[in-house]
């Protein structure tokens, strides 16, 4: 398998070990990762305390775990909250750059601008001039030939573009929150399960069937009205929350 590598200001592909299976449906992912939770007064994660996955947060996860990596998802947060017109410019130039470089290698491009965080990308839109053309679009009319997809803890984002494929997190931890599953199923989105141990997984989940999540990340290719069950990693191991799931 070839290990392609992207590195982009905000955005990168091929550092990943799951996204790089997707290599083999001709796809490449390239993810952006910013700090989550409560940065410089803002929440980028706004259902983070319904939802309980504070503790099982894939934030410190892998690379994430380090102290530079930390710094860098901090930095790039501090610059969407502070010069939001600069940082879409700048996320403007690494997908065209990205898009570019998936067409030399006859790869489809395919982008998570959420990797840790929860922001609706469909209200906001591009302001600026792109080869002499003013512009004021959102990021997925500007590019329509790369499939964009996102998991999300937000039940009732609609009227989403075609491109934009949204897979709902599941979380038992409050009334509150499994309400916000009712609704994510009534509107038909997929949702992802993390359970505790990848033995015991059912075939069926609060009605749903279940499919291997971790056999790839390319969610916008998983059959409709499915759960995709995912396997605790890291700290989320030991979380009692809620966030977990342990199959019977």
């Amino acid at each position: 398998m070839t290990n392609y590598n992207f590195i982009g200001n905000l955005i990168r592909a091929g550092g990943d070990a799951k996204t790089i299976k997707g290599n083999d449906s001709g796809y490449l992912t390239a993810i952006m990762y910013m700090t989550p939770y409560k940065t410089l007064g803002h929440n980028l994660c706004p259902m983070a305390e319904t939802a309980g996955c504070l503790e099982g947060c894939l934030n410190t996860a892998g690379r994430g775990s380090m102290n530079s990596v930390q710094k860098g998802r901090a930095r790039k947060a501090q610059w969407f909250i502070k010069d939001r017109a600069a940082f879409m410019a700048q996320l403007v130039k690494d997908l065209a750059r990205f898009e570019n470089y998936c067409t030399k290698r006859d790869l489809k491009p395919a982008i998570r601008l959420n990797g840790t965080t929860d922001v609706r990308w469909e209200l906001i839109r591009f302001k600026g001039v792109v080869d002499g053309v003013e512009i004021d679009q959102t990021i997925f009319d500007m590019f329509p030939n790369i499939t964009f997809y996102d998991y999300t803890k937000i039940a009732n984002r609609r009227n989403l573009p075609n491109n934009y494929h949204l897979t709902f997190s599941y979380s038992a931890t409050n009334a509150t929150y499994l309400k916000q599953v009712d609704i994510a199923k009534a509107n038909g989105l997929n949702i992802a399960v993390v359970f505790r141990n990848k033995e015991n997984i059912p075939n069926e989940f609060i009605g749903l069937p279940t499919i291997d999540g971790d056999k790839t990340d390319l969610r916008f290719l998983d059959p409709k009205q499915s759960i995709v069950a995912l396997y605790a990693k890291g700290k989320a191991r030991k979380d009692n929350s809620g966030f977990v799931v342990d199959a019977a």
